[in-house]
């Protein structure tokens, strides 16, 4: 993959969901929704700052994050759907 963000912005792999609830029940493809979780694939060099200082991100390349249901743009990339949204778009890192 040959994709570089810009500034602040993130490309990200949404994850699957679980298809299956707690009680067993498999949910089809048409009726599951958009996932809003993801795996961080790259970053930008970070947000130019009026003192022409670069603000460092706070996410970085592996982290998997929640963010918005229509958060970020979809791009095909070598025939793979992926997000890039702006840092800010992102709500949290999940730890493991």
């Amino acid at each position: 993959m040959n994709i570089r963000p810009l500034h602040d912005r993130v490309v990200v792999r949404r994850l699957e969901e679980e298809r299956k609830t707690a009680g067993g029940i498999i949910i089809p493809d048409n009726a599951t929704e958009k996932p809003d979780r993801g795996q961080v694939l790259a970053t930008g060099p970070g947000k130019l700052g009026n003192d022409n200082q670069r603000a460092a991100l706070q996410v970085r390349e592996g982290d998997t994050v929640l963010f918005g249901k229509y958060a970020g743009t979809t791009v095909r990339v070598d025939g793979e759907e992926l997000l890039i949204m702006r840092e800010e778009d992102i709500l949290a890192v999940i730890e493991a």
